[in-house]
């Protein structure tokens, strides 16, 4: 079987029953599960295999293909037929991923380009799912892992900008995730790192300033954010971290000058 990551909503019904013997339909929002690891039920993995992504089906099993002679009590009696709806939510392949992260170093270092791209996009896919699901720190693992292997070089000018449209699209995920993180100096980091790619790109610009305005330093905040207004004068995005920023300095400024009273409200008063 191939190594598919699945978002399914399922649940089980034996024959003339009604409510059902398992079901993850009451969770808000179902993990990835893998087929042969966390789905191991014969006639579900092959029915799974069938399905595209949004699907809803209905397969009944035969007891070869559910829980078997034995069944599996006290819930599951023996020779069951057992009848299951599932709902294909996500569906994400991640065997090459697998595989390439298995070799050894020297062994990723002649795997081909083509190929190598193709597992870093998977990994990002992966990070994309964990960040919708707003699990950030697994979100930001799988973005550094994709990050991790497009670090080598390239035999040509094509090959080059390959890994540098690749390396932005992580590079722009990791800087978002840390600010999601709450972790606004490697966001700035990040986001650095992809104008060393793209100067001129105004979601790096954009987050170096969110992360700056996190960090108290409006000035640099200012700068970043302007550089990406002028890129996309009319972003509403940018545009309201603009007037956040200019909100946040002038309480600063007033607080600043509060202080200030306050340090020196002695030297006036009189004696």
């Amino acid at each position: 079987l191939p190594t598919l990551g699945c978002t399914v909503k399922y649940s089980g019904y034996l024959e003339q029953w009604d409510e059902p013997f398992c079901t993850n339909c009451y969770s808000k929002s179902p993990g990835l599960m893998k087929l042969g690891k966390d789905i191991t039920l014969g006639g579900l993995e092959i029915g799974l295999l069938t399905m595209k992504k949004g699907e809803v089906a209905r397969f009944v099993f035969m007891p070869d293909y559910a829980y078997g002679r034995q069944g599996c009590p006290p819930l599951i009696p023996p020779n069951a037929t057992v009848m299951f709806e599932v709902e294909v939510l996500d569906f994400l392949d991640s065997d090459e991923s697998d595989t390439f992260f298995d070799l050894t170093a020297e062994q990723q270092d002649t795997f081909p380009l083509q190929k190598v791209l193709k597992v870093a996009d998977t990994e990002r896919e992966f990070g994309n799912y964990l960040y919708r699901k707003q699990q950030f720190e697994g979100a930001k693992d799988r973005y550094k892992r994709a990050f991790s292997i497009l670090g080598r070089s390239p035999s040509s000018e094509v090959e080059q900008c390959q890994i540098d449209a690749s390396k932005l699209l992580v590079l722009l995920n990791l800087s978002l995730t840390y600010l999601k993180l709450e972790r606004p100096a490697q966001a700035l980091a990040y986001g650095e790192k992809a104008l060393e790619i793209d100067q001129r790109n105004a979601k790096a610009l954009f987050r170096c300033g969110q992360a700056c305005l996190c960090m108290t330093e409006y000035e640099k905040a200012r700068d970043f954010l302007v550089r990406a207004q002028h890129i996309q004068p009319f972003n509403h995005d940018i545009n309201n971290e603009l007037k956040k920023l200019a909100s946040c300095y002038k309480d600063y400024m007033e607080k600043e000058k509060e202080m200030c009273c306050r340090m020196f409200a002695p030297l006036n008063s009189s004696s």
